[in-house]
């Protein structure tokens, strides 16, 4: 299977090159901006009509969520054009689409995980714009999937390295511990969407880990895993918000459940709690 994979430099598309480049059954064409501009239809037909892949899995965005809300035009060109190019290019040429997502679809103020077929309502321009991206690929592509995912972390910028390099800093961290959601290893939504890639279950899928916690509920996690005695400051989103001014709001509550990879595949994710301490074993198995 020919996978061709945008934003591959990111944390997903390192994952799925760590569990794909041994394995005889995929050929990986990773695809970053300095090689394809998502946001330009014809670089975009041109590029697939000349790899011909058989599959295309979109993890390009722009995911810096007060960048969106100061450049919300910039966001939609990236999170809703580019996909809508991707669409237009797989259902051409005859490639399944795998387009990436977020909870920030929804506006993060339940008390229960939402499901793939709760109603979205974003509240921030990130959100916007890649509920825009969903819409579009929906309406562009004939063979896709939708993976919504949050909490992210792999090999490259995230809240677990943040963390790690304060704790050599501070003996203690203030962290939000007022918004829950499900931290997701990048290694365990890759293996998700290869067992998507094969079949024809197409539609909408929620990608997170099992469990809930709190911002600091993680950050504690990663400290014990570590050894280390950083202390956790529990603090509110109002708190932090006093502390460093930004610009868009963050869900309370952004779990996830995660339906439709269970009817479908049959895949299950790992606990939250076990998929980081395989991430900070540095040892992740390629199964």
């Amino acid at each position: 299977m020919r996978m061709m994979v945008t934003g591959c430099n990111g944390q997903l598309g390192r994952a799925l090159l760590a569990l794909t480049e041994n394995n005889d059954e995929y050929e990986y064409l990773g695809t970053d901006v300095q090689d394809l501009d998502i946001t330009k239809l014809d670089a975009v037909q041109a590029y697939v009509a000349q790899q011909k892949p058989d599959v295309i899995v979109n993890c390009a965005a722009a995911t810096n969520v007060d960048g969106c809300e100061a450049d919300e035009d910039g966001a939609f060109r990236i999170n809703a054009i580019g996909p809508r190019n991707l669409a237009i290019a797989s259902r051409k040429y005859g490639a399944k689409l795998v387009h990436i997502s977020t909870d920030y679809v929804f506006p993060g103020n339940g008390t229960v995980p939402c499901t793939e077929y709760d109603t979205p309502a974003p509240r921030s321009a990130y959100g916007r714009s890649k509920l825009a991206g969903e819409i579009f690929v929906q309406q562009f592509a004939e063979r896709w999937f939708i993976v919504r995912t949050a909490w992210l972390y792999g090999e490259g910028k995230n809240f677990v390295r943040t963390m790690l390099a304060l704790a050599e800093k501070h003996d203690s961290i203030g962290i939000v511990d007022d918004q829950l959601g499900n931290p997701t290893s990048a290694m365990e939504l890759a293996r998700a969407i290869l067992t998507l890639l094969p079949t024809e279950e197409y539609g909408i899928y929620h990608g997170t880990c099992e469990g809930i916690c709190s911002w600091a509920d993680f950050a504690e996690e990663i400290f014990r895993l570590k050894g280390l005695d950083t202390k956790v400051e529990r603090i509110s989103s109002q708190e932090y918000k006093k502390r460093f001014p930004a610009s868009a709001d963050r869900p309370s509550y952004s779990a996830l459940e995660k339906r439709m990879f269970r009817l479908n595949t049959g895949f299950r994710f790992k606990d939250w709690k076990d998929a980081i301490a395989e991430y900070l074993n540095g040892t992740p198995s390629h199964t």
